[in-house]
């Protein structure tokens, strides 16, 4: 006989998921927190008269939280890794110094002068 170990997520005693590790079941009861309190500042906001909607729209938020998070600023995007990069190839990037990028453009302010 085999012993299965479940974590529920219940709401108002309602069963919300079930999961076979807690720390999903945590993730999504933590997800249902942001959908709660995100429900209230959309209902204190008057731009959504339909609790359907407002409900909706939470929920959504809430599980794309990082896009959101990104799109306000408090949170920097990821970036992806280049694929094309061979492991061993090492990347340098060839800085030039202040005095010299200035000759430079000085020189070519010149070309374009004469």
């Amino acid at each position: 006989m085999a012993v299965i170990v479940k974590y529920v997520v219940e709401r108002n005693g309602v069963e919300k998921m079930t999961f076979a590790a807690k720390n999903e079941a945590d993730a999504y009861d933590k997800m249902l927190d942001m959908a709660d309190d995100l429900f209230v500042v959309l209902g204190a906001s008057q731009l959504l008269q339909d609790e359907q909607m407002q409900e909706t729209l939470a929920m959504y938020l809430a599980q794309h939280k990082d896009d959101v998070l990104q799109a306000l600023g408090a949170k920097a995007k990821t970036v992806k890794k280049d694929k094309t990069t061979e492991p061993n190839e090492i990347q340098t990037d060839v800085k030039t110094d202040t005095a010299e990028q200035e000759q430079a453009n000085n020189t070519t302010l010149n070309l374009v002068a004469a």
